[in-house]
C-alpha cells in the first residue's frame, strides 16, 4: 500500500471543498478566496466527507500492483494536500541578487532583471503570483501565491537568468542555496 496515499487529508473549517467524481476534479476554496483545482487519474477515486472534514483517497487494491497505481495514488493525495496548504497559508520562495550594478524591478505586469547583460529581461509574472522587492541589505525577491507548483516555476525562471557562479559568487540564488566558492587561478612565479 502507498503510505501516502492511504492517509487522510484533514480540511480546516474554512475551506470549502467540491469533488466532481465525473470530470475527476477536485475544487478547493481557501479563506482568502483563492480556488485551486486538481485533475486526478482515472485509477484513483477521491471522496470527500463533509461531517469529519476528510477527503480520502483510494484505490482498487486488488489491482495495485498494475503499472503505477501506487504512484499515482501517492501523487494525488500530495497534490491535494498542497492545493489545501496553498489556499489557506501559501507557499513562497525567496531569492537573492548578487552583483554589482545588478537590478530588480516590478513594471505592471511584467518583472524587469537587469543582471549584467546588455538588454533588460522582461520576465511576465504569472496570474496568482505575488512579486515583492526588498532592498535592505541586498537585493531580495520574494515569489508568493496559493499554487506551489507556479510560485515554484516563476521562481527557477527568474533564478535560470542568471545561476550563481562559484568564482565570485555573482548571480541569482535561493536564500536557502549555499555556493560553493572556488578559488581563481594562482598567477604563475
Amino acid at each position: 500500500m502507498s503510505r501516502i496515499g492511504k492517509k487522510p487529508i484533514i480540511v480546516p473549517g474554512n475551506c470549502k471543498v467540491a469533488v466532481n467524481p465525473t470530470t475527476r476534479e477536485v475544487a478547493i476554496t481557501g479563506p482568502k478566496g483563492d480556488t485551486l483545482k486538481v485533475t486526478y487519474r482515472p485509477e484513483i477515486s477521491v471522496s470527500w466527507n463533509e461531517k469529519d472534514r476528510q477527503i480520502v483517497c483510494s484505490t482498487d487494491m486488488a489491482k495495485l500492483e498494475e503499472g503505477n497505481r501506487r504512484a499515482f495514488w501517492g501523487t494525488t493525495r500530495a497534490n491535494i494536500n498542497n492545493c489545501i496548504k496553498g489556499v489557506t497559508d501559501g507557499y513562497s520562495e525567496k531569492l537573492e541578487v548578487i552583483g554589482v550594478g545588478y537590478s530588480v524591478k516590478v513594471a505592471g505586469k511584467n518583472l524587469d532583471l537587469k543582471l549584467g547583460y546588455a538588454n533588460t529581461i522582461s520576465l511576465p509574472i504569472p496570474q496568482g503570483v505575488k512579486v515583492d522587492i526588498a532592498t535592505e541589505g541586498g537585493i531580495f525577491v520574494t515569489v508568493s501565491g496559493a499554487d506551489r507548483q507556479r510560485v515554484g516555476e516563476f521562481a527557477a525562471a527568474i533564478r535560470s537568468k542568471r545561476k550563481p557562479e562559484p568564482y565570485n559568487g555573482k548571480g541569482i540564488k535561493y536564500i536557502i542555496e549555499t555556493i560553493i566558492r572556488k578559488q581563481g587561478k594562482a598567477t604563475g612565479a
